[in-house]
């Protein structure tokens, strides 16, 4: 037997002191984990952490503006000539579009002699809204395809 008083080597390995030191270091982790955990039950008195809005001060400087010592200038006078002159004229003719030698009806199934190159000359004769079936009905006129053009 050898004597624990002595100051001799030491009797245990150091892998024998981790035997008691790892699993109470364990033991003290999974303890702070259970202590730090959440409970259900506070979840519902739970306060929030930010700071309630308070109204604050808030000073504001307003600057106004004297009026000055120096003279304004004197307003100056302009003075405009205008003239009328009087056209006179004379209309002595309309002239039409003549129709185009190709089929540009889109398959709308219009008939007739005439057409129309755009709204703006169907509304100039009196036709718009024009409809499927009517003279001068084309599909360049029907943007929305439901059969009513320059509507």
């Amino acid at each position: 037997m050898t004597n624990p008083y002595t100051a001799g080597g030491r009797t245990a390995p150091k892998w024998a002191r981790k035997r008691y030191v790892l699993p109470a270091l364990g033991l003290a982790f999974f303890m702070g984990v259970g202590a730090g955990g959440e409970d259900s039950s506070t979840k519902a008195e739970a306060k929030p952490l930010a700071a309630k809005a308070q109204p604050s001060a808030t000073v504001t400087a307003t600057v106004t503006a004297t009026p000055s010592a120096e003279a304004e200038p004197a307003p100056t006078v302009t003075v405009t000539e205008t003239e009328t002159a009087r056209v006179e004229v004379k209309v002595t003719g309309t002239v039409t579009a003549e129709p185009a030698e190709e089929d540009h009806s889109g398959g709308g199934g219009g008939g007739g002699s005439v057409y129309y190159e755009n709204c703006s000359a169907a509304r100039a004769a009196g036709a718009a809204p024009v409809r499927i079936g009517d003279p001068g009905y084309g599909g360049h006129l029907d943007r929305d395809g439901d059969g009513v053009g320059c509507e």
